[in-house]
Formats: C-alpha cells, structure tokens, sequence
C-alpha cells in the first residue's frame, strides 16, 4: 500500500473530532446550497438578493470559506424556497452497523443447544431507541425435545432451507424456504417438528427500549 493509500486509510480510522464534523457540516451547506441555486437557473448575484446577503458572502458560503448563522441558514432556506433541512441533506453522520462474514457469527447457547440446535448470532443493534438482535438457527437433529420461547418484542422468521413445523400461540406453521412468520415475542413459541433437514431460518427480533435479553 503507497504512502497517500496508507495515509488516507489512517485519516479514516481516526476519531472524528468536533472540528471535523464542523468541516463536514460546512462542505454539506456549501455543495447543498449550490445544487439549489443552479436548480433553479440563479446567478451568485440573484440568489444572493433573494436571500439578502452579499455576493461575496455567498460566494464564501458555497465555497466551504464561512461557518452559516442559524439567522443565515434561515435566509437561505427561505430565500431558495426549500426547508431548511434540505442545506443538510448531504451532512455525514456516524451512524452504527455490524459486519459479519459467512461462517463467522458468534454461538450462543440458549435452551435446544444440546439438542442439535445451533444459534448463531449475526448482528445486534442497540441503543437509547432501537435494539435488535438478528439469528441464524440451525436444527440438524431429529431429536424431538422442543423448547418454547417467550420473549418481549416482535420476532420475524424467514426460512432458509428445509421444512420446519413452527408453533406460536396455537397455530402450527409449517415454513419451507421462502416462507416468513412475523409474530409478537411474548406468546410460546419455537419449533416442533422437524420435517425435511437440514431446518436453517432467519430470526430477527425486535425489542422494546426496556426489554430484557431472553
């Protein structure tokens, strides 16, 4: 890898600091603001006297040279006649995902891990207004001991390979791949009778702000 190569990818991986994310936040308003004026067929000089300021300053604003005012933003947004939100449409934020390569998804033992029921987990996701856990499952014994779940949130099924007999409430589902069962978490549910192996389905649940892990 060149030096530039080596260089660029260091930047990257490096914390964002505040200054970075006023840099960025001035590039977005910059490159926003000029995609509306040239939407609209406007000149530096016109948009810049419907929105009452200098061409100079406009000039400045589209060029990433000057920080907007919360009074210039709204004279900007009114002046171009968009919302203000529009200016920050192009803001890069962090945002949070996981990552897992085939094969590689932690295992977790839950009840029917010694039965020939493999619970590999692919991803989860939380925080103050969202959490959701996603599960490859894999049942590749016949063995005919079938735990029941019961669980806050709303689980989603989506099967994969085989055919499975699938219980929530009292309702039997019989799934083959293609097939998909959404359900609320908190009736029994789980697997009870494994017709064609290997069963492998998708599980993706997701929990209220104060649920608890089953």
């Amino acid at each position: 890898m060149g030096n530039a190569a080596a260089g660029e990818e260091a930047r990257l991986a490096a914390p964002r600091t505040p200054e970075d994310l006023h840099e960025d936040l001035k590039r977005a308003i910059a490159t926003r603001v000029r995609a509306i004026r040239h939407a609209n067929g406007l000149s530096v000089a016109a948009a810049a006297e419907r929105v009452g300021i200098s061409k100079a300053m406009l000039s400045k604003i589209e060029n990433a040279q000057t920080s907007c005012s919360l009074a210039t933003l709204a004279a900007l947004a009114e002046g171009l006649e968009v919302p203000v939100t529009a200016l920050f449409r192009d803001v890069a934020v962090e945002s949070e995902a996981v990552f897992v390569p085939s094969g590689h998804g932690a295992r977790i033992i839950r009840r029917g891990s010694k039965q020939g029921h493999l619970y590999e987990l692919l991803g989860s996701l939380r925080g103050p207004h969202k959490r959701m856990e996603a599960v490859l499952v894999t049942l590749d014994d016949s063995s005919e001991v079938f735990p029941m779940f019961q669980h806050q949130g709303t689980e989603l099924l989506y099967m994969l390979e085989g055919t499975v007999v699938y219980h929530h409430g009292d309702v039997d589902y019989t799934m083959r791949p293609g097939d998909a069962l959404q359900f609320d978490g908190e009736a029994p549910h789980g697997p009870v009778e494994l017709v064609r192996l290997p069963c492998r389905f998708l599980a993706v649940t997701a929990y209220p702000d104060s649920a608890v892990e089953p």
